[in-house]
């Protein structure tokens, strides 16, 4: 047996194990540099993937409208399990996400948006499924992705005031996210200029953490490079720094 054929049965055996046996495709954010880092390019699709916000309100809703934009960019309808009722619809459909695709399920607490979540997502052809919960076992992070892989649909978890100091028990997903509200461009004058995003991957599987400043979701869900850095995407890490 060829070393390739060697390697190739032995990643599938690591698969078969970790419970990554079954590909589903990616979904592109549309951005080299998120893209290219990314193994396959693009965001696996039947998997699951962790999002985080900060104790911080304004993190949070970064955190949210971020995996609105995602799902904008995806066909079919979305189940969003809430564990509060503030879910604020219209800034969804800013970002692309169009509240008649929208079911909001109120499980009330963690365990019954859990549970929620696995059966939704046994439902096949929709777009995705998001769980808002403060903590996740292992076990159910395990069968959230057994279940996302079943159905080919796409789901997240939104850890909301998840503070970044914070233990955070090992998980299944695929990868994991932090989302943070960054300094929009100085316009000079007074006026609104586009939010700006500090989007860190804190945890992917075949690739390393990786952190980049972007221009929030416009009306279909796209993210965006700030001007100033399209041209010299190396003075990234030294850009985030300095703000």
């Amino acid at each position: 047996m060829s070393r390739n054929a060697i390697l190739e049965d032995l990643r599938s055996s690591i698969a078969h194990v970790t419970g990554d046996g079954r590909r589903h495709g990616v979904h592109p954010f549309g951005l080299d540099d998120i893209d290219d880092h990314l193994p396959g390019n693009g965001l696996a699709t039947g998997a699951l993937h962790e999002v985080l916000g900060s104790p911080d309100i304004c993190d949070d809703a970064a955190a949210t409208i971020f995996i609105a934009g995602i799902l904008a960019r995806m066909e079919g309808p979305v189940f969003w399990c809430l564990r509060w009722r503030d879910l604020f619809t219209p800034a969804l459909d800013l970002a692309g996400l169009h509240p008649d695709r929208l079911t909001i399920v109120e499980p009330g607490d963690d365990k019954g948006a859990l549970i929620a979540m696995e059966d939704c997502l046994r439902v096949a052809g929709i777009a995705g499924v998001v769980g808002e919960v403060s903590k996740l076992s292992t076990t159910a992070s395990k069968r959230l992705q057994l279940a996302a892989e079943g159905s080919g649909v796409t789901a997240f978890i939104l850890r909301r005031a998840a503070k970044a100091d914070a233990l955070i028990e090992g998980s299944a997903a695929q990868t994991r996210w932090r989302v943070t509200a960054s300094p929009s461009a100085d316009l000079g004058i007074p006026a609104l200029a586009r939010p700006r995003w500090s989007v860190a991957l804190e945890r992917v599987r075949g690739a390393e953490p990786k952190s980049w400043i972007v221009e929030a979701c416009d009306a279909q869900g796209r993210l965006a490079l700030p001007a100033i850095l399209v041209d010299r995407p190396d003075q990234q890490e030294a850009w985030r720094i300095a703000v």
